[in-house]
């Protein structure tokens, strides 16, 4: 029992280091620059100037703002657009295309603090893309081609100009910046109780049995054995909680930059329990799809995988 309370004590203190210190300032600083470039109508133009594009590969002109949220900001962010593409007449096969899509591509929440000790933004991004638009499209052709699809108008994200005249920048930073706190004090007690299950799994040997049964396959394509702890984290307990651990092997010498870059096409994404989740609460429309999603998603993060290893 002793044991077992060091484990939920160091679990808890994990939990808050990470939420406090690495994904905060980086959160509220991205989510005040985005609601400054949203409310100017900086967004609404590029997903105007996008929709011919992203319409080629199932995705409404409102997908646009999904990509530069979880780009740009977290991997909740997303959640606002597909909230929004449930009521304004988007069919579900568009919305399992962008679900698709989101679900592949990279989270910012860990992208940028993981940049700070050597992963490759630029190689991050393009993959994303690479990978995301062809999860969309194959979800948006093949495994969600049965769902309905009325084509209905698409319907744009357009700010109120007589607002936006009456808000500051200033003041749109400071509104940005709570929304940010709220999405980090909302994620402290999942990332608590997923660092535990991860403890947990180490202290039982579940983690060393899986090392030593994947160590040829991990040689194989270059990883190293220690490998296996942020994979297994990040799809039982999400991508913040792999980043978490990641940081720790990095500290600790376990891992090199190289072989971070080379793992990064496969975990820095939000298909995971804690991902999926959230983004399906968007909706009924939007959960009644994830079965093809995750079918393009498996796809998109396969492409993202083979470039990455082909990359580093």
């Amino acid at each position: 029992m002793e044991e077992l309370v060091k484990i939920m004590l160091a679990s808890g203190k994990a939990g808050l280091d990470l939420a406090l210190y690495v994904l905060m300032p980086v959160l509220v600083i991205m989510m005040g620059i985005m609601k400054v470039v949203e409310a100017r109508g900086i967004l609404a133009l590029v997903a105007k100037l996008l929709r011919p594009f992203l319409r080629r590969f199932g995705i409404p002109g409102t997908g646009a703002f999904a990509i530069v949220q979880m780009l740009l900001v977290s991997f909740a962010a997303p959640l606002a657009t597909l909230a929004i593409m449930e009521k304004d007449g988007t069919s579900k096969r568009q919305i399992a295309a962008t679900l698709a899509m989101v679900l592949t591509l990279s989270q910012a929440n860990v992208v940028f603090p993981m940049v700070a000790v050597g992963l490759n933004l630029g190689a991050i991004m393009l993959t994303s893309i690479v990978g995301g638009l062809a999860a969309a499209a194959l979800t948006y052709y093949l495994f969600a081609r049965s769902a309905d699809d009325a084509s209905p108008p698409e319907a744009g994200i357009v700010p109120d100009p007589e607002k936006c005249r009456r808000t500051t920048t200033l003041n749109l930073l400071i509104v940005g910046g709570q929304e940010a706190i709220q999405v980090i004090l909302g994620t402290i007690p999942i990332l608590i109780l997923a660092i535990f299950l991860v403890n947990i799994l180490k202290a039982t040997g579940a983690i060393a049995l899986l090392e030593t049964l994947l160590t040829p396959l991990f040689r194989l394509i270059g990883f190293p054995p220690v490998a296996v702890l942020p994979l297994a984290t990040k799809y039982l307990a999400g991508g913040t909680a792999m980043m978490g651990v990641t940081l720790n092997l990095l500290k600790e010498g376990a891992i090199t930059t190289r072989e971070l870059n080379r793992m990064a096409g496969f975990i820095t994404n939000p298909c995971d329990l804690v991902g999926v989740a959230v983004l399906i609460s968007a909706g009924n429309r939007c959960a009644s799809v994830v079965r093809p999603a995750i079918a393009g998603v498996v796809a998109g993060i396969l492409i993202r995988g083979v470039l990455h290893l082909l990359m580093f």
